[in-house]
This record gives structure tokens, sequence and C-alpha cells, in this order.
């Protein structure tokens, strides 16, 4: 009983984690200090990346400040709202199936509660490119702080948008 029981958490864990990504998942790059600290971790800039998972071919870069200190050593800290985006074709662009004209591909926790980088893809039909928003967001008080990049996809591989 005590091992289905902790299986079953175990599993509920996971699934809240495959949620709150959106379905993309962070690949960790690098990371930089730019705040020592004399108890826990450094401030820091972590630079991640991200595979669309509807759009084979395209990773987005994304830069964002990380809280160190004994509260983000404990996952209590609350990140600044300030994140960088750069998305780039890294391969033949493949999509299976028509997008949405908007659509959430990646959302991580940025505190304990209520507060989420976003990054959104938007499609661009006429010109035949996808846009790539990162913001961060909080239930009651919202972030306009946002950085967008756009990656123009081949005519010959059209966009279908549903």
């Amino acid at each position: 009983m005590k091992t289905a029981l902790s299986r079953l958490f175990t599993t509920a864990l996971l699934a809240a984690g495959l949620v709150a990504s959106g379905g993309a998942r962070a690949e960790p790059l690098a990371e930089v200090s730019t705040v020592w600290k004399l108890i826990g971790p450094n401030h820091k800039i972590v630079v991640e990346a991200y595979d669309d998972p509807l759009v084979e071919g395209i990773t987005c870069y994304v830069s964002r400040a990380k809280t160190g200190g004994l509260s983000g050593a404990f996952g209590l800290a609350e990140d600044v709202a300030e994140a960088s985006i750069a998305c780039r074709q890294v391969g033949p662009v493949r999509i299976a199936k028509p997008l949405p004209a908007k659509q959430e591909v990646f959302s991580e926790r940025q505190s304990i509660l209520f507060k989420r980088l976003q990054v959104v893809r938007m499609v661009d039909a006429r010109r035949n490119v996808l846009v790539y928003l990162t913001y961060s967001d909080k239930i009651i008080e919202g972030s306009p702080q946002n950085s967008v990049t756009a990656v123009a996809v081949d005519r010959g591989t059209p966009i279908p948008v549903r």
C-alpha cells in the first residue's frame, strides 16, 4: 500500500511538472553570476534552450535572471520579470499539424506562488513567419517587460494555421 501511494504521488508530481512546462522542456546551456552571495547560490543569468514541440527545426534561447541567496536555494525567491529571447532555425522546418494562431509553448514558475515566465508562439501567416514572445505574468500584477523574436520560414514550407 505504501509503495502504491508513493508511486501515485510521484506520478502526480511528474504530471504537474509537465502541465506547468507547457510541453517544451528547458535545456540549461550556461549561467553567469551577477552578484556574489555569502550564503547560498549567487544571483545569476541563466541561458536555456527550448525546442518548439510542434515545429521541428526551431529552437528558442531564453536568458533570464535567477535569484540566489538562501531564498533562491530553497525555491522561495521571486525571480525578476526580465528575460530575453532569440529563436532560430536549427534544421529543416517540419510542421506536422496546423498551428493555432497563438499558443503558449513554454511556461515556468518564477516564484513559489503565482508568477510564471512564458513563451508564446504566434503565426504571421501572411509573411510565413513564426513570432515568439517571452514575458512574465503574475495573477494580480504582471510586468510589461517582454522580448520578441521572429523566424522566417521558407515559402516552400507554408505554415498551416488552424
